[in-house]
């Protein structure tokens, strides 16, 4: 059976040594007061309610999977997941960084961050259930009615109710201006929604009494293509003028899909036979609406495949310091052994060191982005608050599909470490091979991203958001250019922010004179700027690291964090030169092609 540790002093090394949240708080008036005894108390609690109560449900709730009756629409969820669920509510946790004026706890985003990496390195398919009604939560505190707010919000930040997000439909995923369900006025002022969506994670389930259901639809006469969707929030149950729950609305699980993986996790088709629902938003701006939840969706499954990537890491090492194996290439390593534990053997070192490098990594871009949506959202200074907000939207592609293709890579990894075992259910890492494979796919797939990525939010804007975040690279090779012990660590990003530069410039003009230029080059571009933002972090973590062994600081956590940065930059980071060159081989081997894909 697998084990999972909180990784509570990387969180804390990140959050207080390497960004100095606490300082940062100071500067968001709603935070102010947060202090690094309350941080550091409220994960530690996050880990004990994620390795105590939803990490033993994961393989069983693997193993159990969801089941539907037909006859009533009604999905059962695997045994425990109700009552963990219940444990999630009487502990606060869906409040912890909601609006205090719905009761939510008001801590910052960063918090809840750190809380959702452990609960996916615990049990992924169970997170999925709180974490699409913190998105929900999200888009109608942003975009909803004051009507709507008083409904929905207090009983969304209590968990009392939970949320789900319809876009898909049967023909139409990433395109959503294809979608065809429909929404008509009725007299009163709410609209009555027909269609068929697919692939809704926690489409329907009996943990709570009531679901929110967020849907896309268009109304009549609405433009065509994405420019005519309007949002719209549909209950499962209507709501009453005092609260209480009112009949049943026509909006019904049809089907639950057979997956490869996150089989804890009910996955709907839903069918709305005209339930009744009311507009969130501008009608024909549902997008604008849903892209609230759509990025806080992005963001949060980085975070799952931040999460798989720690807890196989965490396991493969260990195996790999109990398996014996052959003996060491440079002698043997375990004379009172018959052979050697295998993490003697550089290959198996190469693995294990890869998915560390990446949850490492991974844990600080995802911390450094909750803080940026925590400054656009609270700052004091306007212009920070904006300039946040330019910098999450930047790095929210990257946060989705660089550490969710790591997550990926790390998983596999991790498995081969187990040799034979790691195909066994027992140990729990063909699980987490399975459940990260979903992370590349949804919330738009890693391909799209890299195409917002180089198309929109780089190209889009001429680069000017890149070269901000050049600025914070510069800004480190000035402050440690000149010192020897950081070279290692400094040269190779600040030579990579240089290329980068350069690279931006012809992959854009490229674009102007044919737009598959784009297309081509997105995927190797995204791992660049990845790689880019990686190098950038750790850096500052070694910068950290190095100041603190210098001070006479023994924890060997600090030499943990060097060795891992060493093996970074050695061993991962030079993929860059390969994806450049890639990248520069342009459209015509992919698109004059046609007699190779006859």
């Amino acid at each position: 059976m697998p084990t999972y540790t909180p990784p509570l002093r990387d969180m804390q090394f990140v959050m207080h040594e390497v960004f100095n949240v606490v300082d940062e708080f100071k500067n968001l008036p709603p935070h102010a007061e947060v202090d690094a005894d309350t941080i550091n108390a409220v994960i530690e609690e996050g880990g004990k309610f994620a390795t105590d109560v939803i990490f033993p449900l994961n393989i069983s709730g693997d193993t159990e999977g969801c089941t539907l009756d037909k006859a009533t629409h009604e999905v059962k969820t695997p045994t425990g997941f109700k009552d963990a669920y219940t444990k999630y509510v009487e502990g606060g946790w869906p409040a912890l960084s909601c609006d205090t004026e719905y009761g939510g706890q008001g801590l910052p985003f960063v918090l809840n961050q750190c809380m959702y990496e452990m609960m996916n390195s615990a049990n992924q398919a169970w997170t999925m259930y709180p974490g699409l009604s913190h998105g929900a939560y999200e888009c109608l505190h942003a975009h909803g009615t004051d009507e709507q707010k008083k409904i929905y919000l207090p009983k969304l930040t209590s968990g009392e109710w939970t949320g789900t997000m319809c876009l898909t439909e049967p023909h139409c995923g990433t395109d959503l201006g294809l979608l065809r369900t429909k929404a008509e006025p009725q007299a009163d002022g709410s609209y009555k929604i027909t269609g068929n969506k697919i692939f809704i994670s926690a489409g329907e389930h009996g943990m709570t009494e009531n679901i929110v259901h967020l849907v896309l639809a268009r109304l009549p006469d609405a433009p065509v293509g994405s420019k005519g969707i309007s949002l719209f929030a549909v209950p499962k149950f209507k709501v009453n003028a005092d609260g209480s729950l009112g009949e049943r609305n026509p909006i019904f699980c049809g089907a639950l899909e057979h997956k490869m993986g996150i089989h804890g996790n009910a996955t709907a088709q839903i069918n709305i036979d005209g339930a009744i629902g009311s507009l969130v938003g501008q009608p024909n701006k549902g997008l604008a609406a849903m892209f609230v939840m759509m990025n806080a969706a992005r963001l949060g499954v980085g975070n799952q495949s931040l999460g798989l990537t720690e807890v196989a890491y965490q396991n493969a090492l260990a195996y790999a310091k109990d398996r014996i194996q052959m003996r060491s290439l440079s002698g043997t390593k375990a004379k009172d052994k018959p052979a050697d534990p295998i993490i003697v053997h550089p290959d198996v070192r190469k693995m294990l060191l890869t998915a560390k490098a990446y949850a490492e990594g991974g844990r600080a871009l995802s911390i450094f982005c909750a803080m940026l949506l925590d400054k656009e959202l609270h700052h004091a200074d306007e212009k920070v608050r904006k300039d946040s907000g330019e910098m999450l939207a930047l790095l929210t592609p990257i946060v989705k599909a660089f550490i969710t293709d790591n997550g990926f890579d790390a998983t596999v990894m991790c498995q081969q470490v187990f040799g034979g075992h790691g195909y066994i259910k027992e140990w729990g890492m063909e699980q987490f091979v399975r459940d990260a494979r979903i992370n590349m796919i949804y919330e738009g797939t890693n391909t799209i991203q890299s195409l917002d990525l180089l198309g929109r939010k780089i190209l889009g804007n001429n680069g000017a958001t890149l070269k901000k975040f050049g600025k914070l690279v510069g800004a480190l090779v000035q402050e440690e250019g000149v010192n020897e012990k950081m070279a290692e660590f400094i040269n190779p990003v600040a030579y990579l922010a240089d290329q980068m530069t350069k690279f931006t410039t012809e992959l854009g003009f490229r674009g102007m004179q044919n737009p598959d230029e784009v297309g081509a080059a997105a995927v190797d571009y995204l791992r660049v700027a990845g790689h880019l933002v990686f190098g950038y972090f750790f850096a500052r973590m070694a910068q950290v690291a190095l100041r603190q062994i210098a001070a006479g600081n023994t924890d060997p956590f600090y030499g943990a964090k060097l060795q891992t940065a060493r093996f970074y930059f050695a061993k991962l980071f030079p993929e860059t030169a390969t994806l450049m060159r890639t990248a520069r081989a342009g459209a015509k081997p992919l698109m004059e092609t046609d007699l190779a894909l006859a």
